[in-house]
């Protein structure tokens, strides 16, 4: 058996048990697929780690940066309560629209909002609504602009909050120091100011699964 049929067994296995999907989330992917957005949405068992991440933290606030088709809106939704805000920022006009009928149908639209345009206009204009502190900001968008969001997210959120980035490890090239990939470029970015700045405290773990080999940075909000 070869490595990766062993990791989708293995997450097969964990998903079965710890995270199995449902109707909405069913559809969702159903929709996407139907719709020809692209397969790099996160796992059921990725979507269920953020779910929980949010229930953990407490979480009344998220902000995601990059909808896609909402599938991982939905996971992160559903860990907010009644009068919770998720607010997701996608620059796809058709998958935006694909994400909205998502989110009605899993019943979380009076939750969740999805705007659409590049983020790195779309956050200016919600840092100057002066919403609450997030509680989390998701991040997986496009790469190369990863250090931005992360920068923007601290501006959005207070001390005791989370930032998680997705796909940091980009089949292993994050490690080359000499890339002038701009998903590489970007992510090393993000981790360094990760890294260096005073106010975040975090890590990065690989992973292996569905997604092939891949990984996620958290950060913590220090102050």
């Amino acid at each position: 058996m070869s490595g990766s049929q062993l990791w989708d067994d293995v997450d097969d296995y964990f998903i079965s048990r710890l995270s199995p999907d449902d109707d909405a989330l069913r559809a969702a992917l159903r929709d996407s697929e139907a719709a020809g957005l692209p397969p790099i949405g996160v796992t059921a068992a990725q979507g269920k780690f953020l779910q929980l991440l949010a229930q953990v933290q407490g979480a009344r606030t998220v902000l995601e940066i990059g909808t896609l088709a909402g599938y991982s809106t939905i996971w992160l939704a559903r860990a907010l309560p009644e009068d919770g805000r998720l607010i997701s920022l996608e620059y796809s006009a058709k998958h935006a629209e694909v994400a909205v009928r998502n989110l009605a149908r899993a019943g979380l639209d009076r939750v969740a909002e999805v705007r659409v345009g590049p983020a790195l206009e779309s956050l200016p204009k919600l840092a100057d609504e002066n919403p609450a502190p997030f509680d989390l900001v998701f991040i997986d968008a496009d790469k190369a602009n990863n250090a931005h969001y992360v920068e923007w997210a601290l501006r959005l959120t207070r001390a005791g909050s989370v930032i998680v980035v997705d796909n940091v490890v980009r089949g292993g090239r994050v490690a080359d120091a000499g890339s002038t990939e701009p998903d590489v470029v970007g992510t090393r970015s993000a981790i360094d100011l990760i890294a260096n700045h005073p106010r975040l405290s975090g890590t990065a773990i690989q992973t292996v699964g569905q997604k092939g080999y891949d990984g996620f940075a958290v950060a913590r909000v220090l102050a």
